[in-house]
């Protein structure tokens, strides 16, 4: 079993940055791929980013590229999401997940799942 648990969300106004995190325990951490997804009302689960386990790797959904940093800290068991330039869309609930050994970027494809931690952004 692995257990996340999110924090580091809030509320901004668009253009300003968030960086939420994601603590694990009861495994390796180094074993799992991490990823971040988010949910908004009404709509389904969403990936944004996910890293590999040692971190050589990252990918990224369009909407995320080029704003959106993923990363992880190994001896900390911790992983990261920092989001700069949000805009009102990136509204939702943010959810860490984790799967052993590999990085992917479908919902199904992640055993473990934290809470979530809400991010709401102000036009």
């Amino acid at each position: 079993q692995v257990q996340l648990v999110e924090s580091g969300g809030g509320l901004v106004q668009a253009g300003n940055s968030l960086r939420p995190s994601c603590a694990a325990s009861g495994r390796t951490f180094s074993n799992y791929g991490m990823a971040w997804f988010r949910q908004a009302p009404g709509k389904d689960r969403e990936f944004v980013a996910a890293i590999s386990p040692y971190g050589r790797s990252t990918v990224y959904a369009a909407s995320a590229k080029g704003r959106f940093t993923i990363s992880r800290d190994n001896a900390k068991n911790m992983v990261f999401l920092q989001m700069n330039s949000l805009k009102p869309e990136d509204t939702a609930v943010y959810c860490c997940a984790a799967t052993p050994y590999r990085m992917k970027s479908t919902p199904s494809e992640y055993d473990y799942w934290g809470q979530g931690t809400q991010v709401t952004v102000s036009s």
